[in-house]
């Protein structure tokens, strides 16, 4: 399973050439978790991950599952978090390559001086990312009307 950004190419299988076939059972539980997400009802995803990529890629993956929702953790945050406190390249490079857009959530990961900066669905959507958890993580002042 990829979740990946529509960049106008068709879904590419790995290196051992699989083919791609769409399949309604196997998605639906991604596309409810996502459209909760999207609504504002959803902080985290249940959903299984068979994370695959080197050793470094797989550890840089996992830290990012650990950013809460709603807030940003840099790039120098992560490697420090994997015990690679110099590799803040290499994370990058590894969000890059992250197969599972948004359910890990490699837009959570800024630079260290708070700027947005690498994404693969571009800065906007990144922005509009953060924005959404922000503005729902958030909490509600309660007003005491007739108090």
């Amino acid at each position: 399973m990829k979740l990946e950004f529509d960049r106008g190419q068709l879904a590419q299988g790995n290196d051992n050439d699989q083919d791609w076939q769409e399949s309604a059972a196997q998605l639906g539980p991604w596309l409810r978790q996502l459209e909760e997400y999207f609504l504002g009802h959803r902080q985290n995803f249940s959903l299984p991950l068979d994370l695959r990529g080197t050793d470094f890629q797989v550890k840089c993956w996992r830290a990012l599952l650990d950013i809460p929702y709603g807030e940003t953790r840099s790039y120098r945050d992560i490697a420090r978090a994997i015990g690679h406190p110099q590799a803040f390249r290499a994370v990058g490079m590894s969000n890059n390559r992250n197969p599972i857009a948004i359910v890990v959530p490699c837009h959570r990961v800024i630079a260290s001086d708070g700027s947005l900066c690498g994404y693969g669905g571009g800065l906007d959507i990144k922005r509009k990312l953060l924005d959404l958890e922000q503005t729902r993580s958030q909490p509600t002042l309660m007003l005491g009307i007739g108090a």
